[in-house]
């Protein structure tokens, strides 16, 4: 376990955890569930989001092995079938609204076992979610091939034209019925709404009308293959041609190991509802130059020429030496769709290097750090307000709607509050304009505390600002708050003033503070002051209104006071 966790991290991944299915029922749904799960090892490795070539086990074992210079990085070829032989998908101009584009390729011969078939499945499935962005962008569709027969159409239907068997269904469906059935299905409610207010709904027959798929939703069940099948069609339909062609490339390449002609594929035909006419899959190769001292210079290291190409072949990166040294070409095999520019085959190198073996260095630069102005006056404010007998709380920077608004008498309009687009509990739907209520929350949840409670916080608010390049801006904010039996009104408005003190700002109208009597929907009428300071209003401070504090579930008064301190700094 130690040497494959080494090996892991030598070769840019992590070795997540050593567990078991036992071990992961049992830790989320206890013991007992556990019984009876199966106590074989499982590693759980984290792999880079870019790396598609290594989420299945034929993947990274082929890029394991290639790394430790077992085996050279295999050929992929493609096999063109002889005119009029080989598999044709016809794109008909009805798809262009829904699902545009579509790829094909075929796995002939090919020998599965229940370890291969689970992978192919679940190779698929980790795609789907992850370069797919979970069906949106493409759908992958894998067929029994000799239940069917070519060419293929991909055309666009009404719902109700659309008839056939789903996958492990018992019997047949109009795509409408489909939408219904597989509403309350846990797996496959999340692709229903792909599709689902689209006039027209994806779907794909072969020559005698036989429904191979309706992506990005299911299968048909006639073309399900199974541990028995030999030759496999794959279809991938999406709305982004670059990424189909790179989910094609991945699986073919994965797979075609199994082939009676291992690392063989035959190529379809796709027509194009122009006329025009495209093979798959593209498996490109192509040739990149990249200078070694660019790479020396990037990591921080001093090798050969021919040593760094050794690095990156060992990367799956095949590369000599060209031009007496001045240049290493490299060659991309189609499983690397991830190399996108010089920087990406320079990190390569680096891991192939090992970034443990890289020196480190004192950097050439020599910079003196400073704190923000901001935080420093945040700082020195904290210290303070707790010596003056004041409790810090630190709450969450999100909360409700009704927090920030129903709670405190206001419209949600009026805070220019910033909303969460999909938040995924009540508690968390916009970002705090006010740290009022967290304090408030606070107190609710500390009621079984000795009288009086004294809170305060300095933290950020977030308020909409049109004129910002992200359209919302933070202020730093100051808010206290004193619970007792009675309202303490003098206690809050002696903190003021001890901080205004702290500030330097004299007690007066033309350079310091005043408070001038205000009415504020949180606030009880008449016991509400406005501060202003350096010639603007910088917050308030009063008693809080009895609807507010019920609101919070408290019941004794309370007093707030709640500043910005940006103008002081």
């Amino acid at each position: 376990d130690e040497e494959f966790n080494e090996l892991c991290f030598e070769f840019g991944l992590e070795l997540d955890e050593i567990t078991s299915e036992k071990d992961i029922i049992s830790k989320e749904k206890g013991e007992e569930k556990a019984k009876g799960a199966s106590d074989t090892v499982l590693y759980k490795i984290d792999v880079p989001a870019n790396r598609y070539d290594l989420l299945c086990l034929e993947g990274l074992v082929r890029g394991l092995q290639v790394f430790k210079e077992r085996i050279n990085l295999p050929r992929y070829e493609k096999i063109i079938p002889a005119q009029g032989e080989g598999q044709r998908l016809i794109i008909t101009e009805e798809t262009v609204q829904v699902r545009p584009h579509a790829v094909a390729a075929v796995l002939r011969n090919i020998t599965f076992t229940k370890e291969r078939y689970d992978s192919f499945i679940d190779l698929q499935e980790k795609l789907h979610q992850n370069i797919c962005r979970r069906r949106a962008l493409v759908a992958i569709g894998t067929h029994d091939l000799d239940t069917i027969s070519g060419p293929f159409t991909f055309t666009a239907k009404a719902p109700s034209e659309i008839k056939f068997k789903p996958l492990n269904q018992s019997q047949e469906y109009t795509a409408s019925q489909i939408m219904d059935l597989y509403r309350t299905d846990s797996h496959l409610r999340h692709y229903l709404h792909l599709i689902e207010n689209k006039p027209l709904y994806p779907v794909i027959y072969d020559s005698n009308g036989v429904v191979l798929s309706m992506p990005p939703i299911i299968n048909g069940d006639h073309t399900k293959i199974s541990v028995n099948t030999r030759n496999v069609f794959i279809e991938c339909t999406g709305t982004d041609m670059t990424k189909a062609k790179i989910v094609l490339d991945i699986i073919v390449t994965m797979f075609s190991e199994y082939c009676e002609k291992p690392f063989s594929v035959e190529a379809a035909e796709v027509v194009y509802p122009n006329g025009k006419t495209h093979i798959y899959p593209e498996l490109a190769y192509r040739k990149e130059k990249v200078k070694p001292e660019l790479i020396n210079k990037k990591v921080g290291i001093s090798e050969t020429p021919s040593s760094l190409a050794k690095l990156l072949t060992r990367m799956c990166l095949k590369s000599h030496v060209i031009g007496n040294g001045n240049n290493i070409e490299i060659e991309i095999p189609p499983t690397r769709a991830d190399i996108i520019h010089a920087c990406d085959i320079v990190e390569d190198a680096a891991i192939a290097y090992g970034y443990n073996n890289i020196q480190m260095t004192i950097p050439k630069t020599y910079t003196i750090a400073n704190q923000l102005p901001l935080n420093k006056l945040t700082e020195l404010l904290r210290l303070d307000l707790a010596a003056a007998g004041f409790t810090e709380a630190l709450t969450f920077a999100l909360c409700s709607q009704e927090d920030i608004a129903d709670k405190l008498g206001m419209d949600i309009s009026a805070t220019k509050a910033v909303r969460i687009a999909n938040p995924k509990t009540a508690e968390f739907q916009v970002a705090r304009t006010t740290l009022l209520p967290g304090l408030l929350k606070t107190i609710a949840a500390n009621r079984k505390m000795p009288l009086p409670l004294k809170l305060f916080e300095i933290s950020d608010v977030v308020v909409k600002d049109p004129d910002t390049d992200v359209g919302a801006r933070n202020h730093r904010h100051f808010c206290a708050v004193y619970y007792n039996k009675s309202p303490g009104f003098e206690i809050i408005h002696g903190l003021l003033d001890r901080v205004m003190q702290l500030l330097e700002v004299p007690p007066n109208e033309e350079n310091g503070y005043t408070i001038k009597a205000t009415e504020g929907s949180a606030f009880f009428p008449g016991r509400c002051a406005e501060i202003f300071a350096k010639g603007q209003s910088i917050g308030k401070l009063g008693v809080l209104h009895p609807d507010v504090i019920t609101k919070f579930e408290l019941t004794m008064p309370c007093s707030a006071l709640e500043i910005s301190i940006e103008p002081f700094v």
